[in-house]
């Protein structure tokens, strides 16, 4: 690990153990707190908030299993590298009580996500649970089985895929359903069938409309950040331990293979269809706009089985998810999960979802979907009603709070969504960030103001010093909230760092909700040790890149463009692609880059001319274009200085930007 400052590398250095190997000042600083008594007492009150006598999930949970992960559950690639390992959570016993360092609740959702192995949910319906932070379904039909919802990558997939025929037979894989857009979803297709077997109509691919658009774009046009805000999210930048990450939540954490993508052969675009896939008849619910852009429900009549997708899983779910998304339309949401009852819902004995275990009996089952539907428009409605009233999104994030019915539910506890951030997001769906105080309309940065902030309360040293006093009262909340205008005015003041840093992690320590923690506990590891560029997972993958449409791959290179360097610059370029037969202007003017389809080249200053496949090679890094053209695959006609002159402004992001201090500005 790096010392911050050349001041602690030289205490370091005068400084030696004693005889009892007690660590260094800095070194202590740098390790995990054990739990506060105010992080003890607020754990232990929750014993008596929630009835942990309710086991019915863990019965739920553990219903039809067959045979737990093989060799723990750990995956490795192609190469030989660990890609999954989670033996890595067995600190999560089933019968061990939540430690100092964990909230009881969180603890329980975990130590039921770290149930894994084959389990039959249904005659002909099993699932595989814990090879990845999504779960994958088997459903046989009349001459091979039907892969719902693939998980993150292939490797897992394919582990997944050879423990279900291990038990049910070498059935060949005649369909796959991608039940929405995110990448837990569809990403490990690779690892269950091929894209020969598809071409050749051996297996379909059916998925709901919109969905290869959705897909990519989601992880395009702000992937960047979205991925660097995601490892916090899922804990990738943690160590996993009662001190450190539990998972998320959702599911245990993601994978860390290959993210492939087949495109859809079947697309449904209304409710009501149906499609019949290896003798086996779906109805289907289209649900855009709910937990993702491009969603679906769907029911098999002669199984009496119902997949609400992600829609009413054993967590509250996001309205607006940490990671960053777009909003979600929590309204919608509630209408879909109406319209399910209404279609199927005297009709269903099995409910399974592609995140936690599933559920048998129509009444449970009702009653499940009921509740979920209650808590969203529970939220959603009393939000907009504080809003209404004059209230602003924070206010309205701490106002509201669930009737004790709802409270008391298991799967409206906030372990990935909390009442609290889905408050704020019912207020930005329809209002925005503003919140009309026109005080705050033009407020300055962080950083900036953060210099202000404490030179008023009188310096960092009077800060946190008060900080202090908060603290040992177990103001946490404030404590942090404070502090963290002395990290953003200096970065560089150590001991703020590790102040924030302790504080932040009481915060996590107390967290019901898995993906806080996993927030908390990464910030204060960034605070004390710098970024940590472990590895973590990235849908950036060549079948992500190869399904994007021409006009979404130019609209991130203009993403990518770097106005200030082609200030005043005017400037036409012509891309005839012949492998695909299709071609495009790129004008620059006014430091913006637009893409026009099928414009002739009269005006053009340059034209490249190569294959949609080199272009792809040039955007992974497999290939220069240089080379390209060296090889005869690529062709440029015109002044290159213009295409070099754009080339050079486009600038790859950064995906290790910081977080919890500030990031330097641009030069």
């Amino acid at each position: 690990m790096k010392s911050h400052s050349y001041s602690h590398r030289i205490l370091l250095g005068l400084l030696s153990f004693a005889a009892s190997a007690q660590l260094l000042p800095a070194q202590a600083e740098r390790e995990p707190k054990p739990a506060s008594s105010f992080t003890k007492e607020m754990n232990k009150g929750w014993l008596d908030k929630l009835d942990f006598a309710n086991k019915q999930d863990f019965a739920d949970a553990q219903e039809g299993f067959i045979e737990a992960l093989p060799d723990g559950g750990i995956v490795k690639d192609a190469s030989g590298n660990v890609i999954w390992d989670p033996t890595q959570y067995r600190f999560i016993e089933l019968d061990k009580a939540a430690p100092d360092t964990v909230n009881p609740s969180l603890w329980r959702i975990s130590q039921l996500l770290n149930l894994n192995g084959i389990f039959k949910i249904a005659p002909h319906i099993y699932q595989v649970r814990g090879y990845d932070i999504s779960v994958i379904t088997f459903i046989e039909g009349k001459e091979g089985v039907i892969v719902v919802d693939p998980l993150v990558t292939q490797e897992t997939a394919a582990a997944a895929l050879k423990l279900y025929r291990k038990h049910a037979g070498d059935k060949k894989v005649t369909g796959v359903i991608y039940t929405h857009s995110h990448v837990d979803h569809f990403g490990g297709v690779a690892g269950v069938t091929t894209r020969e077997d598809v071409e050749a109509g051996k297996c379909v691919i059916v998925a709901p409309e919109h969905f290869t658009e959705e897909a990519i774009s989601e992880n395009v046009m702000s992937g960047n950040a979205m991925g660097r805000r995601a490892s916090y999210m899922y804990g990738n930048v943690i160590p996993r331990g009662p001190k450190g990450t539990l998972g998320a939540g959702l599911g245990i954490t993601t994978s860390g293979g290959l993210v492939t993508l087949i495109e859809p052969t079947h697309f449904i675009k209304k409710t009501g269809e149906k499609l019949t896939v290896d003798g086996l008849e779906f109805e289907f619910l289209m649900a855009p706009g709910s937990e993702a852009p491009s969603e679906f429900h769907f029911y098999i009549p002669e199984y009496k089985a119902l997949c609400t997708g992600e829609n009413a899983c054993h967590t509250l779910h996001n309205f607006y998810t940490l990671r960053g998304a777009k909003t979600r339309d929590s309204r919608k949401w509630v209408k879909y999960l109406n319209e399910t009852l209404e279609r199927w819902g005297d009709k269903t004995d099995i409910l399974f979802s592609p995140h936690h275990w599933s559920i048998t009996g129509n009444e449970r089952i009702v009653d499940h979907i009921k509740k979920y539907r209650n808590v969203f428009k529970y939220i959603h409605d009393q939000s907009l009603r504080l809003a209404n009233k004059g209230y602003t999104m924070v206010e309205i994030g701490e106002m509201i709070k669930l009737p004790p019915e709802l409270e008391k539910n298991w799967a409206s506890r906030g372990y990935y969504g909390t009442v609290n951030h889905n408050a704020k997001a019912v207020y930005n769906f329809y209002l925005g960030y503003f919140n009309g105080n026109p005080s705050t309309l033009n407020e300055y940065p962080p950083a900036d103001a953060a210099k202000r902030y404490v030179e008023f309360m009188g310096g960092a040293d009077a800060v946190l010093e008060k900080a202090k006093a908060s603290r040992e009262k177990g103001d946490y909340r404030w404590a942090a909230q404070v502090v963290n205008h002395v990290v953003l005015a200096d970065p560089e003041n150590q001991q703020a760092r590790y102040f924030l840093a302790d504080t932040l992690e009481q915060l996590g320590y107390q967290s019901e909700g898995a993906v806080w923690r996993n927030f908390y506990l990464a910030g204060a590891k960034e605070l004390r040790d710098g970024v940590n560029k472990s590895g973590v997972p990235t849908p950036t993958s060549p079948d992500m890149v190869r399904g994007m449409s021409m006009d979404l791959l130019f609209d991130y290179l203009a993403i990518q463009l770097n106005a200030e360097k082609v200030a005043g610059k005017v400037l036409n370029i012509k891309i005839d692609l012949p492998d695909v037969k299709e071609s495009y202007l790129l004008t620059l003017e006014n430091s913006v880059l637009n893409a026009l389809k099928g414009k002739p080249d009269d005006k053009a200053d340059v034209t490249l001319t190569i294959d949609r496949s080199g272009l792809d090679q040039i955007l992974l890094g497999e290939k220069k274009l240089p080379a390209l053209v060296a090889e005869g695959k690529a062709k440029i006609a015109g002044n290159p200085e213009a295409l070099t002159g754009l080339l050079s402004a486009i600038e790859p992001f950064e995906f290790w930007f910081n977080i919890v201090t500030p990031n330097p500005l641009p030069r």
